[in-house]
């Protein structure tokens, strides 16, 4: 990944994969959110109209016909959410952190690589055998794809995968989450 400013004019290239999208646009941003954390800005990414429409394809491709709706982990997991939930006419339930939801919640907790954080859906969102796809941006730990998983299973749900745009394989996220199919755009 690069740490350049991308050339938002570059990005219009015929037969680019979503791979290379990644490759010229995603930022590394040392010491964020906290000294020591290399943070990968993916909003480059997100902002460039082919490399968006091909990471989405990428992300929902395997899992295309096997889920009834999309989950998004807040933040950035809401935009590909959306998306994916639009190009396939599925619904999109929000994964929000806790005090955002006004209806009685499932709640989940979970460790991530700079803290402790939990997780909240809506507990009448997904009605039990609902099939569901996870998004997220980018898989670190893992505890995050872990938390949103375990708040499906307490509906009864049927997590029929996890997708994310980049995989951080070193922290070895996928870990917590090996019962489930899990698919990442790119890793690093």
């Amino acid at each position: 990944m690069n740490n350049s400013v991308p050339d938002a004019a570059s990005s219009t290239i015929a037969g680019t994969t979503a791979q290379d999208h990644l490759d010229r646009l995603c930022l590394t941003v040392e010491d964020f959110p906290r000294p020591g954390i290399s943070f990968r800005d993916l909003t480059p990414v997100f902002a460039d109209g082919p490399a968006f429409r091909a990471v989405i394809d990428d992300l929902m491709g395997p899992f295309t016909g096997q889920f009834d709706v999309v989950a998004g982990i807040e933040a950035r997991g809401f935009l590909l959410a959306a998306a994916v939930a639009y190009a396939t006419g599925t619904g999109v339930v929000a994964v929000r952190k806790p005090g955002k939801l006004p209806r009685p919640v499932h709640s989940e907790s979970y460790s991530l690589e700079y803290g402790e954080a939990s997780l909240e859906i809506h507990r009448d969102d997904v009605v039990p055998g609902t099939r569901v796809l996870i998004l997220d941006d980018v898989l670190a730990t893992g505890g995050t794809l872990a938390a949103a998983t375990a708040l499906f299973d307490s509906c009864g749900a049927e997590v029929v995968g996890c997708a994310v745009v980049l995989e951080l394989q070193a922290l070895q996220g996928r870990q917590t989450v090996q019962q489930y199919r899990v698919h990442a755009v790119a890793a690093a």
